[in-house]
């Protein structure tokens, strides 16, 4: 194929391939060509145009299949307009010669077409530059039309389309000739033709100014015409052009010259008018249809009113949605009319009627839902209710007046419905996409939509009030507000009008509808409308028999509505139950006898009632089994079933008593029948198996004798059919956005669909996917659904002998019926027995023995062959589960076998398909049957199939067979991949445009072969190139076919192959067409479109986004997308497209694609996606009032204006987005926080600005979040105060973010302060509308946490300005506080659990912060006094805020305390196992009610955590500590022990102790706490694991109940093992170490314990010897620990988890392993570090809490554990720092080694051997590691000698060897060459030499000083190079000066002797001192000061020493000489002494 890639066609290379192959090479090489052309110099393509234009022109004559000849057209018409066009002509001429040809055979016929298409191609591109040759042409070409053919008449409309089309103007001569062939063509018997000639006209009417003027009419009537019998795509096209030709009509702004001719301008009513006529009287014009009227026949066929209703929709799409706006009043008037009983031959069916209806809704939802914007659709929504108002006043007249003139206008009455019907449907549709923003609307008291919709309500008509109750349905799911009020009003009328029977049926209407509406509203009802129902409901069904007028309206409300009761779900319900189960016992006989005596009894109504109450109390029974599963225990079923026998006696006895009282009854117990089987359906089969014969029998009868002649194909089959399949049966059964109104077409011409007020049961129901309104069928229809569904699920449970009887007898009524009626019976028989298969292979089941099997195969053969291609399919389907039920190989193989063979001998149409879509199903359910032979077969016979151009039904059923086959043989398939891709490209390249099924199905093909190559694609072998290259082709050939849904085929092929070969498709190609299609009409279109786009971004969203922009600037001038992709980008395009689209599915997929981008791109175009969010958010903020601020403040009003001057920009042209649903919005503002998110892991420059700015500068390019803040507060304020309370939802979630985010950001041009805080206004202008009364508790609750957040971030700290926003928590907190009673009853009460608990937790988040805040201003507090810092006032200001905060919340905290302990409580009660239910309080808790207990749950889970550590923080502040009486309130007493409990009791009566209360709120905290950290859920947050260990460490921070919990030690054993198991199982380091830290807390606790047991037992034991004290603390007299009791066991336990974890190599037994023994030391993380620091901690303290043989048994351990860590950790780092652990692990050694235990007699010569073998450990680290010496931190390894040294009794380390290695390892040391740690070696001996026990420093005084005395006279001859060198010499001084003071008398002198000559070497003298460098010159100031200091301590020395050398003295004088010189020099201020002052700072902290 790479040789097709040349400007000229490769002829060598051509006259080589084959004839197949010759079509692929001169389709890619046209493909080729058509890309190269446009981008070749002019020059070259001048060079090669002669030879070009014979190569293109010679392919005319080959044949050229449709593809091909499309692409010859469009190369040669770019070839002329970029080369020279001089031969322009002959081209022209030799075209129409090839038209003129009299060669009329089918041969000859594609070169006839390709010279057709391509004059049309050259007259569109070069237009007038071909001057008058068009005369000619288009006369050869519509002569050509007289005698074409279909395909032949289809080109030429197109081609003369596209010479319109490039002329223009010009081409008037032409009109008319043009015109009254395109009239021909509309009404062609060919679909295709038709859609044709509609764009021909379309185009035509551009410039044809009579279309839309003197012959409007007759235009109009043709398209009527053409609307006949036609097809989807037909009416699309069609209504397109009528309704652009009339909005011309009517805009056209006409010209003075041509007004001459009897034009006249057309008014609205005149177009309205004709449209009317269309959809009344259809296309039988306006004459004629008088005779009609008189015949009383229904002429209006369904197509015509359909095609009309989308013409409709076009016209005003076409004239815009201000036109709509401004005319809307007098298009509703009109539309409504269409059904009014001013026209009453359209509605004089029932069926008509329904018809009608929907078409009306479908307008009125298109354009009133579609096109108007928020402000708009609420003008329309009072438009309507004036409509309906009016239509109300006519019933009321005519209902009122008695006289019997006006009697006659019930007909008025009656035939207002329907209009009424439309306004209150489209009403409800309106304002339930409004959602809350409609809540304005509803509060307009001038307007009265509630008024409205509850005053017809009582209207006569059943179907305006069930519409009725169905529209307060839609206000109730809209504004959740509203329920309660609403049906509060409903039951109050209910009750008070309960003899009327209109108002009876029409109020329990509005209610079930509201009660169904309950289950779509968040905030629910209060729990006790459930009671008030049930009470109207009991009362209604009791007073039923009172009055016959009205007994039949009474019982089917009652039931009606204790049916809707159940949807409110068990928690409702179950209360009811008992009532419940009695009143359906009664509603039954009790017994066959009693069913007999009332058979006697009684008369048609009686029957009537009855019938009709026991339906209800079917479909009440049927609603709690759906509704209520979890009350469904044995018992209940058990009662429940009791009426079920005496149900199914009366079905099998209902047709005699139909047969005794005439028909009246039909429907009641048509509708009985349905209600029964639909309960039975749902119940377990088990459970009626007594039943199973006489139901059987029954529904045989229903399925085999159909009382109604209708064809109910359309509803049973389609949902057995697979979804694929049903592709083959046309768009008419493919998602369409007309699937509306399509639907009618669909079924027989005896139904109209479905409609409400065929069952008013459904009125609760959930709506089926896709519908607004419930849709139920006729009853007649819904019986023969119900009994099918309800046979597949008895069949299967039948027994296999019973099963032959059935089949049997349904094999029998086939036979015996005929014509239509045995169709209907098949299709009723075939659906019900493929439901039971369905049943079977679900359960596993097996359907029976040979004969079953061979009864079955005969029914599903019939139907194979049947002439409903329908029924066709589902028999396919049917038959392919049979073979998985049965499962048995050779049955399979029969199956096929038998269609083999069919297919081989069959020459009809009907046994074909049918047989060859069974081959391809056989595969769905049997994966693959195994034989290659078998698959050889199947695809050997569909080839043949799908070459049979005589067919294309045939064709399209065996390819679409073949792509199941592909799709499901998998691996086996291989062999054949190569054939079947050229057989589909063959058939793509020559099979006519036409036959879109045809090519339908070959895309299926291509995709399922794509998706069987798989990666397989990405290969770089010739085969696999070529299969590529093929795959690519296809898809190109499958992209130019004008039928749009093979276009969506060939972009889910591209998608595919992008997914599987991303490399080798080309995307910007791709994102082009897929940019045009964006908007098509086609919804299955634009579905591809979005799910490639969604692929497409998850991988390259900047290239598809810079593509999509790039193809609009280039923009060709065939693309005008309806969306603005060149401002706004793609991502604008799709924003656009989200708020126009109505079909979720689509939208949910707009949302996904636009994520990925922004998760790809936020961060790199910042500013463009915060712009796209804001005008978004912004286009809609004119319609907010900004009014709702209040303006108390001065600066806050300031700064409110401005924000609402800003955000009510009305001008147009800024908004490229108008008006955009409160849906999109809601979606921008959550794209805001995904932005922020998205920036926060790109880099810290986001939050911080002076970074910002800084990289700002440098490259203006970047971009960064906190420089666009206002933007961010400026959309959160507009969200957050919309009327939408979604969208306020949102925008308060986006202030949270923005708050938390941006809180710590400081302001750079005013220190001190933060960024955020000039938006403090705007921060309360966003809160306080949430606070307001009537705000939902979900709004409220959020609101809740934003004011927390914001007084916690400490942005404000002036208080002033904090208390706004702090009052509003105040007015929540005094709400919280008036108590349940005062809720509202608006909602459910759990919301009210839901705002107080999110207020409570506001405020203890707020308290947390405050008193954190104080805790750290204490800390800071004492290190400032540490320091004493000049910075006082500064520190007061920042204390003053935070105890400023702690103020607010103080005056409340005793209201607050109160309620906290409330909420805990409740939590605690909540969180109890249901095991203990019953313990739980009847009336609930403190914030919940018993009833809505599961519903408040949640709300606890979701605050409990904060509350608990501001209730432990509360408690430790106060709430542990009594008052003392006598000492004053304000003096606290010390914590309460049980001494001084008594006296405290006796002086104040309380009922309970303050001891037991605080002993109760002790054990709740605990409770709580171990209870949830016990097993924290998976999904359980960090924070609330947090605030629960934080709120244990509070609680242990005091004594008190440090006391509880060390007095208890079972307790803190138990504690520790919920820590030990949560540091197990979560990793978080902030986790584990605030665990640690409880783990320290209790230990301490421990620790006091002990202490005070051993300080009372000596004070008790005073006198006593001190050897019989009782040994208190673990292990006792034995030194054993219990584990599981032992508290320390517990702790070392939890200790080595941690360690063991950060450091695996302590694990003595990975030590062993090879694998940890090379181990290299490893670095921690700073977390690792800071975990291991703090278990080390807690280790030290563990002897504490042991008895001294305790202690001895743990120490091994511990001191293992110490070492280890520090051996392990103590590695050199650079800057010499120790490392945290290394400091920790020394800092735990001196704190074991200096433990009492160490000197207690019972322990000690066991510690002094343990610590001895320690001492060893270390000393032994040097040898074990001689490769790893480099490494090892000398320093750290002799600190811990020296510890050991200091803090031992000196038995330990005076044993000879021991203090010998020790010395050993000094000396080493001191010889290194490193200075550091020189120098700390220095250190550290001079604290040993220090050392007060002289047995202990003498050693190593005599062994190391020498050597330091020595190594200092060595200094004399190598002076300091650097600072380290210099401090090395300076502690080496202060080591021989320390000694020469500790020295005894005797050898002081001689010391001094020593240490005097070498610091005089250190002086230098003035003129050496001026050139010495800095440490020399540093040297010689310390030594003098040395010198100074010595000199008159030891004067007798030093004199000695200066006099025996002369040199030395003279060094020494002139120093001193110079050093005063220098004090001289220096000014007054610096006069302190610099001797002492230099000798302060040299202290250095000695261990």
């Amino acid at each position: 194929m790479e040789l097709a890639h040349s400007l000229l066609l490769n002829e060598e290379a051509y006259n080589q391939l084959g004839e197949f192959q010759k079509a692929e090479f001169i389709f890619e090489w046209l493909q080729f060509l058509e890309k190269l052309l446009p981008v070749t110099s002019k020059a070259d393509i001048r060079e090669n145009q002669k030879k070009l234009v014979e190569q293109l022109t010679s392919l005319l004559n080959n044949s050229p299949g449709p593809p091909t000849r499309r692409l010859v057209a469009k190369n040669l018409a770019v070839l002329y307009s970029t080369g020279d066009t001089f031969s322009v002509y002959q081209t022209i001429d030799k075209c129409n010669e090839l038209i003129r040809s009299k060669d009329d055979s089918p041969s000859y016929l594609p070169t006839k077409l390709a010279a057709v298409v391509c004059l049309g191609y050259l007259y569109k591109k070069l237009g007038r530059i071909l001057g008058n040759s068009f005369t000619d042409t288009v006369g050869n070409v519509l002569k050509a039309m007289k005698n074409a053919e279909s395909q032949g008449r289809y080109e030429i409309m197109l081609n003369l389309q596209n010479i319109l089309n490039g002329l223009g103007a010009a081409a008037i001569p032409c009109h008319r000739d043009i015109y009254k062939a395109a009239r021909s063509c509309l009404t062609d018997r060919s679909m295709a033709v038709r859609c044709a000639a509609a764009k021909c006209l379309l185009e035509l009417q551009n410039e044809a100014v009579f279309m839309w003027s003197t012959d409007l009419d007759s235009v109009v009537t043709l398209c009527f015409k053409s609307f006949e019998g036609s097809n989807y795509d037909v009416r699309l096209a069609v209504s397109k052009l009528l309704g652009t030709v009339l909005a011309r009509a009517l805009t056209s702004k006409q010209t003075t010259a041509s007004t001459r001719h009897n034009f006249r301008r057309i008014s609205l009513e005149e177009v309205m008018e004709l449209l009317g006529t269309g959809f009344l009287r259809g296309s039988c014009g306006f004459l004629r249809a008088s005779g009609d009227i008189l015949k009383g026949t229904s002429s209006v066929s369904r197509d015509v009113r359909v095609g009309v209703t989308q013409a409709y929709v076009v016209f005003v799409s076409t004239l815009g949605a201000r036109w709509l706006e401004r005319n809307f009043s007098a298009f509703l008037s009109h539309i409504l009319d269409l059904v009014s009983q001013s026209h009453p031959k359209a509605i004089q069916s029932q069926m008509d009627a329904i018809g009608c209806r929907r078409c009306v809704s479908f307008i009125l939802r298109a354009t009133v839902g579609g096109l108007l914007g928020e402000k708009a659709q609420i003008a329309a929504a009072k438009e309507i209710c004036q409509a309906i108002w009016k239509l109300k006043k006519v019933v009321d007249a005519a209902t009122s007046d008695s006289n019997l003139e006006t009697r006659i206008s019930t007909t008025d009455v009656t035939a207002s419905q329907h209009v009424l019907v439309c306004a209150l449907q489209e009403l409800g549709s309106l304002i339930h996409g409004l959602g809350t923003t409609a809540a304005p609307l509803l509060q307009d008291s001038s307007t009265g939509v509630l008024e409205a919709v509850i005053s017809v309500i009582l209207h006569p008509s059943i179907s305006v009030r069930l519409t009725a109750a169905w529209c307060l349905r839609c206000i109730a799911v809209a504004l959740p507000s509203y329920v309660s009020l609403l049906l509060d009003r409903c039951i109050e009328r209910l009750s008070a009008l309960k003899s009327s029977p209109e108002a009876v049926t029409g109020y329990s209407f509005a209610v079930a509808a509201l009660l169904g509406a309950v289950k779509h509203s968040p905030l629910g009802i209060p729990h006790g409308k459930g009671k008030v129902i049930m009470t109207v409901a009991e009362d209604l069904l009791c007073s039923a028999s009172q009055n016959s007028r009205i007994s039949l309206q009474r019982t089917q409300a009652g039931w009606l509505l204790i049916a809707a009761l159940m949807t409110l779900g068990p928690a409702v319900v179950q209360h009811h139950l008992p009532r419940m189960l009695l009143l359906w016992k009664c509603s039954f006989p009790s017994s066959p006898k009693d069913l007999e005596t009332e058979k006697t009894r009684g008369d048609s109504f009686t029957w009537q009632v009855t019938l009709e109450g026991r339906a209800g109390a079917l479909c009440a029974i049927k609603s709690f089994v759906s509704h209520c599963a979890g009350l469904l225990t044995d018992e209940v079923v058990q009662r429940l079933l009791l009426p079920l026998p005496s149900a199914v006696d009366l079905l099998t006895q209902l047709s005699s008593i139909c047969k005794s009282y005439g028909n009246s009854l039909k429907t009641s117990s048509t509708v009985f029948r349905h209600k029964l089987y639909e309960l039975l359906a749902v119940l377990p089969p088990k459970t009626y198996e007594g039943s199973f014969c006489a139901v059987l029998k029954e529904l045989v009868a229903d399925l085999t004798v159909p009382d109604s002649q209708i064809d109910a194909s359309t509803f049973l089959l389609p949902p057995l059919c697979h979804e694929n399949d049903l592709l083959l049966l046309g768009p008419l059964l493919q998602e369409t956005d007309h699937r509306f109104i399509e639907e009618q077409l669909l079924l027989g011409n005896g139904i109209a669909g479905g409609s409400l007020e065929y069952d008013p049961y459904s009125i609760y129901e959930k709506v089926a996917k896709g519908d607004s309104v419930p849709k139920p069928l006729p009853p007649g229809l819904s019986v023969i659904s119900a009994a099918t569904r309800l046979f597949g699920v008895m069949f299967s449970h039948v027994a296999e002998s019973h099963r032959l009887q059935v089949l049997e007898q349904l094999l029998n009524s086939i036979k015996q019926t005929k014509g239509s009626r045995q169709q209907i019976v098949q299709l009723n028989v075939v659906s019900a027995f493929s439901t039971s298969l369905k049943h079977l292979a679900n359960c596993k089941g097996s359907l029976g023995p040979e004969e079953v099997r061979r009864s079955a195969l005969t029914l599903v053969m019939g139907a194979l062959e049947s002439n409903n291609p329908l029924l066709r399919c589902a028999a396919a389907e049917c038959l392919a589960r049979l073979a998985q039920v049965v499962s048995d190989s050779a049955f399979t193989a029969g199956l096929a076998q038998v269609s083999f063979d069919k297919l081989k001998s069959a020459r009809d149409v009907v046994s074909r398909t049918g047989h060859s879509l069974a081959l391809g199903c056989l595969y769905r359910y049997l994966g693959g049957i195994g034989s290659t032979q078998h698959l050889n077969a199947c695809v050997g016979i569909l080839y043949t199939l799908s070459q049979d151009s005589t067919s294309p039904d045939v064709q399209a059923w065996a390819l679409h067979s073949l792509s199941l086959i592909v799709d499901l043989a998998g691996p086996l398939y291989h062999v054949h991949v190569e054939p079947t891709l050229s057989l589909v490209l063959m058939l793509l390249l020559t099979v006519p445009p036409a036959y879109t099924e045809v090519h339908q199905s070959l895309g299926r093909c291509l995709n399922a072969l794509i998706t069987t190559l798989g990666p397989e694609l990405q290969g770089s072998s010739t085969t696999v190139s070529a299969l590529r290259t093929s795959c690519l082709l296809g898809c190109a050939v499958m992209q130019d076919n004008p039928d749009c849904l093979v276009q969506a085929q060939a972009i889910s092929c591209l998608q595919q192959l992008h997914m599987f070969a991303p490399r080798h498709v080309n995307l910007s190609s791709l994102v082009s067409s897929l940019c045009v299609n964006l908007c098509s009409s086609y919804l299955l279109l634009r579905r591809a479109v979005v799910a490639c786009l969604r692929q497409l971004v998850q991988r390259e969203a900047a290239e598809v986004s810079e593509y999509a922009v790039a193809l609009v600037k280039e923009s060709r001038e065939d693309f005008t997308p309806d969306v603005n992709i060149r401002e706004i980008g793609l991502e604008g395009a799709l924003l656009g497209l989200l708020d126009k689209e109505l079909d979720q599915r689509l939208c949910q997929d707009i949302k996904e694609t636009l994520t990925h981008m922004l998760t790809s791109m936020a961060v790199e175009k910042l500013s463009f996606w915060l712009k796209l969010c804001k005008d978004v958010l912004a286009a809609s903020a004119d319609f907010n009032t900004v009014a709702s601020v209040d303006t108390t403040q001065e600066e806050e009003t300031a700064k409110v204006d401005d924000a609402s001057v800003l955000t009510s920009d009305s001008d147009e042209r800024f908004h490229p987005f108008s008006n955009p649903r409160w849906s999109t919005r809601v979606f921008a503002a959550e794209c805001v926080c995904k932005i922020i998110s998205q920036c926060e892991n790109a880099g810290s420059a986001h939050f911080d600005i002076t970074l910002a700015q800084e990289r700002k500068q440098r490259d203006s390019r970047d971009d960064f979040l906190v420089l666009h803040l206002a933007d961010l507060i400026r959309m959160a304020f507009m969200a957050a105060t919309d009327h939408s309370d979604q969208l306020r939802l949102s925008g308060l979630q986006t202030l949270l973010i923005v708050v938390r985010k941006f809180a710590a950001v400081p302001e750079p041009e005013f220190p001190g302060h933060v960024i955020l805080e000039q938006y403090q206004a705007n921060v309360g202008a966003a809160l306080r509308p949430a606070f307001a009364p009537e705000t939902p508790p979900d709004v409220t609750a959020k609101a809740c946490q934003v004011c927390s957040a914001w007084i916690a971030s400490g942005v404000v700290s002036d208080l002033n300005d904090l208390r706004r926003v702090h009052q509003l928590l105040v007015s929540s907190l005094v709400k919280v506080q008036a108590g349940k009673e005062a809720q509202s009853q608006q909602y459910s009460e759990s919301t009210s659990t839901m705002e107080i608990l999110a207020v409570l937790k506001a405020w203890a988040e707020v308290y947390i912060v405050a008193v954190e805040k104080q805790k750290n201003q204490r800390d800071v507090h004492n290190h400032c006094l540490k320091i004493a810092n000049p910075a006082e006032e500064s520190y007061r200001d920042v204390a003053s805020s935070a105890s400023g905060l702690l103020d607010l919340v103080q005056a409340d905290l005793g209201t607050l305390s109160k309620l906290w302990l409330a909420a805990l409580q409740d939590f605690a009660l909540l969180t109890l196992p249901s095991e203990y239910a019953s313990q739980l309080p009847a009336e609930g808790g403190t914030f919940y009610t018993a009833e809505t207990i599961e519903n408040a749950r949640p709300h606890y889970y979701h605050s409990w955590a904060l509350i608990l550590y501001a209730t432990a923080l509360w408690l430790t502040s106060t709430g542990f500590i009594v008052v003392d009486p006598d000492e004053g309130v304000n003096n606290l007493s010390r914590p309460v022990t049980p001494t001084t409990m008594c006296q405290d009791s006796s002086t104040r009566p309380l009922v309970k102790s303050p001891e037991d209360v605080n002993t109760d709120r002790f054990h709740l905290i605990l409770g709580i706490s171990v209870e949830f950290l016990c097993s924290p859920r998976s999904d359980a947050a960090m924070e609330n694991i947090i605030a629960c260990l934080r709120a244990l460490q509070a609680l242990f921070d005091v004594p008190w109940p440090r006391s509880k919990i060390g007095g208890d030690q079972e307790l803190g054993v138990e504690l520790l093992n919920v820590l030990h198991r949560l540091i197990l199982t979560r990793e978080s380091p902030d986790i584990q170490l605030a665990a640690l830290e409880v783990v320290r807390l209790i230990l301490f606790a421990s620790q006091e314990h002990v202490k005070e047991k051993r300080r009372s037992a000596e004070v008790d034991d005073g006198a006593a010897e001190k050897e019989t004290l009782p040994e208190f603390g673990e292990g006792k007299d034995t030194g054993g620990l219990v584990p599981g009791k032992s508290l320390v066991f517990a702790t070392l336990e939890l200790c080595v988890c941690i360690l063991v974890r950060q450091l695996p190599q302590l694990n003595p037994k990975l030590t062993c392993s090879p694998a940890v023994q090379s181990g290299k030391h490893l670095l921690l993380s700073e977390d690792g570090s800071r975990l291991v620091a703090a278990a080390l901690v807690i280790l030290s303290d563990v002897p504490a809490v042991c008895s001294p043989e305790g202690s001895v048994s743990v120490l091994p351990t511990i001191l293992y554990l110490i070492i280890g860590v520090l051996k392990q950790t103590a590695v050199k780092l650079r800057d010499g720092q120790l490392p945290l652990t290394v400091a920790a692990s020394l800092q735990a050694l001196k704190g074991l080694l200096s433990s009492p235990m160490a000197r207690a007699e019972k322990s000690r010569t066991a510690w002094t051997d343990l610590l001895r073998s320690a001492l060893v450990t270390v000393l032994d680290c040097w040898d074990q590691v001689d490769g790893l010496l480099q490494e090892l931190d000398e320093v750290s390894l002799l600190t811990a000698i020296t510890v050991f040294v200091m803090s031992t009794s000196p038995e330990v380390t005076t044993i000879e060897c021991l203090q010998k290695r020790c010395i050993e390892k000094f000396k080493i040391t001191l010889d290194s060459k490193d200075s550091l740690v020189q120098y700390k070696c220095y250190q550290l001996l001079h604290s040993i030499f220090q050392h007060p026990n002289k047995t202990v420093s003498y050693p190593y005084i005599h062994s190391l000083a020498p050597s330091i005395v020595r190594k200092l006279q060595e200094t004399e001859k190598a002076k300091p190079e650097n600072a380290a060198e210099l401090q090395v010499i300076q502690e080496g001084i202060n080591v021989v000066t320390a000694l020469t003071a500790t020295a005894e008398e005797e050898h002081r002198a001689h010391l001094v002797a020593c240490l005097l000559p070498i610091l005089i070497s250190f002086l230098l003298d003035e003129n050496a001192l001026v050139s010495a460098t800095n440490s020399a010159k540093n040297l010689h100031e310390f030594a003098l000061q040395n010198l100074m200091q010595i000199g008159p301590q030891y004067s007798s020395v030093f004199k000695k020493l200066m006099a025996s050398s002369p040199t030395m003295k003279a060094r020494l004088e002139s120093a001193v000489k110079g050093n005063q010189e220098s004090i001289k020099v220096k000014t007054a201020k610096h006069a302190k002494n610099p001797g002492k002052s230099s000798s302060i700072q040299l202290k250095t902290n000695f261990l």
